[in-house]
């Protein structure tokens, strides 16, 4: 946890929703009616490299690799009411490690869910939280039952 994480996610969900719909922005993954990967610069967010740089020291330990040798991307994923996030996998280009932090996560929101294999675990996040799993693991997020929106920041570590 990055602490005192209620004020570092504040300024991340204010600065979302005044930057979210910025012409400039860059989006990806477009399922039905949202854009699952938005894209938004630390240059209008300056917060942000608070959480990679706690991505970085942390994938560090995981990994077992300086943090001078890591390099780190995010995304925020934002969800509304009846949204999902679609079963996917990290493992396209030279991840190393994947992430996700969450910024706003209501009641009944939605779980992370990890699988692998003939393994799955279900994980119920809360505001605050790192989670880290490999690239190659296949994972979603159940849907938003609650009436507001669920924000986190999924997270690639590669090598620099």
């Amino acid at each position: 946890m990055i602490e005192p994480s209620d004020i570092l996610n504040d300024k991340l969900y204010r600065g979302f929703l005044r930057h979210m719909d910025d012409e400039d922005i860059k989006r990806s993954h477009n399922f039905g009616d949202r854009y699952e990967n938005i894209y938004i610069s630390s240059d209008k967010i300056p917060e942000i490299e608070t959480v990679l740089l706690q991505v970085i020291d942390s994938a560090s330990e995981i990994l077992n690799k300086p943090a001078t040798e890591l390099k780190a991307g995010l995304w925020f994923n934002a969800m509304g009411k009846g949204q999902v996030t679609t079963a996917h996998r990290h493992d396209d280009y030279d991840e190393l490690l994947s992430a996700v932090y969450y910024v706003r996560i209501p009641e009944n929101s939605g779980n992370l869910i990890l699988s692998e294999h003939n393994i799955r675990a279900e994980v119920t996040p809360r505001d605050g939280m790192f989670m880290f799993f490999p690239p190659d693991m296949l994972h979603e997020v159940t849907v938003n039952n609650s009436e507001e929106m669920r924000l986190s920041l999924g997270i690639n570590i590669g090598p620099k």
